[in-house]
């Protein structure tokens, strides 16, 4: 696969991967709600993306976007480092952000992120024993309090998030040019929306865990 090809791929899947985030996002600000209605809501919702065959069939293009997103970042990585080194004697450094030269590092914490993530939310939920709430529903809502409950965790999750926003804030300008979307003419408001976008972003996956720390700890 020539380098335009992997580029191409890691664009689709990167946007593709975007757009879940919203999709996540969107979900997950129902934990916002006064208490009762924040646990029938997204027990409720979670509940629901659980047992849909469509949502189910999105989920495993969802994993392997994030799978082929991953590899592909990691074999790309590897083969500028096999070239030589030719960035060795260049200055990006006074031309480029630091997070635009550190992708990869930034991946890698958001890869290991999902791992911890899937392992506690979604593996409980989907194989776990997890008690069912007043309506029928799994708790998912109890599970993410307890975590959250956890300082620790909460920094955690809030340090990921935040390399999470610096990898978007990158990769969205990034992946809008490798698709050729990065006229001239557009250039400004695209990088406006792509910072715009991996703010939004990193600060709602951001309040969550600290509002729901701060303000809803089991007693």
């Amino acid at each position: 696969m020539s380098t335009l090809a992997h580029k191409l791929v890691m664009a689709m899947t990167g946007l593709f991967l975007c757009s879940f985030l919203v999709v996540h996002l969107a979900g997950n600000l129902q934990l916002l709600l006064p208490e009762v209605e924040a646990r029938r809501a997204f027990n409720a919702y979670s509940e629901l993306l659980s047992g849909n065959p469509l949502i189910t069939v999105i989920s495993f293009g969802l994993y392997g976007a994030i799978l082929l997103h991953a590899v592909l970042a990691g074999f790309m990585a590897c083969r500028d480092r096999r070239a030589g080194g030719r960035y060795l004697q260049d200055r990006r450094s006074e031309v480029s952000p630091w997070y635009s030269r550190n992708m990869g590092l930034l991946g890698t914490v958001v890869l290991v992120f999902l791992v911890v993530h899937f392992r506690d939310f979604w593996y409980p939920f989907r194989f776990g024993a997890v008690a069912r709430d007043g309506w029928g529903n799994r708790d998912l809502y109890s599970v993410v309090q307890a975590s959250f409950a956890q300082g620790w965790y909460v920094l955690a999750y809030v340090l990921s998030m935040l390399a999470l926003g610096y990898h978007l804030l990158h990769g969205v300008e990034s992946a809008t040019r490798s698709l050729g979307l990065h006229h001239a003419r557009f250039r400004r408001w695209l990088r406006r929306f792509g910072r715009a976008f991996s703010v939004l972003v990193t600060l709602g996956f951001v309040v969550i865990p600290v509002f729901m720390h701060f303000a809803r700890a089991p007693q």
